[in-house]
């Protein structure tokens, strides 16, 4: 009867170390969104998910619970940031984060809005390398979408953005 509690003790000990030592690999990742100085009125991005992939498997894209919508990027300068997305990953490193974009993109200069084309971001993402640790101390990152130098005139009212996101 001794040794069926000793064996019944360090099963239940392993299973709540096991436990434990799996909560201590996941974390809560946070993406937040910010943005530099620009010369429009307006640069709005239709932003419909984040995903992200990890050391842990790098063919894998992970969705994060994303606040889909269109943002006004402009909205969001002089330390002004906003919660884009979050969700548990793997307490790894996080190597990118992928925007996916829908088709509502606009750009609004001298009060006049015009439609800002994005390739490919509403197929393949636009994808942001990032490279970092993550651990129970580090899982928000704030990503400035630097609105001045990520719009384009093409000319005749034809914008295009070609995105620059940088990790702050």
């Amino acid at each position: 009867m001794t040794d069926f509690r000793i064996h019944f003790t360090l099963l239940a000990f392993a299973l709540i170390l096991f436990s434990c030592n799996k909560d201590e690999q996941d974390t809560t990742l946070r993406i937040r969104l910010t943005d530099g100085p620009g010369d429009y009125q307006q640069v709005n991005v239709d932003i419909r998910e984040i995903r992200v992939k990890t050391s842990q498997d790098t063919s894998k894209w992970l969705s994060l619970q994303t606040n889909a919508g269109v943002y006004n990027l402009l909205n969001f300068q002089n330390g002004i940031d906003t919660l884009l997305a979050s969700g548990p990953v793997p307490a790894v490193t996080l190597k990118e984060v992928r925007f996916i974009l829908g088709p509502n993109n606009t750009v609004m200069q001298d009060s006049v809005i015009y439609p800002l084309t994005t390739p490919s971001a509403e197929d393949s993402g636009l994808k942001v390398k990032i490279d970092k640790d993550l651990n129970q101390d580090l899982n928000t990152f704030v990503l400035d979408f630097d609105a001045a130098l990520s719009i384009k005139e093409q000319g005749n009212g034809v914008f295009k953005l070609s995105p620059v996101i940088k990790l702050k």
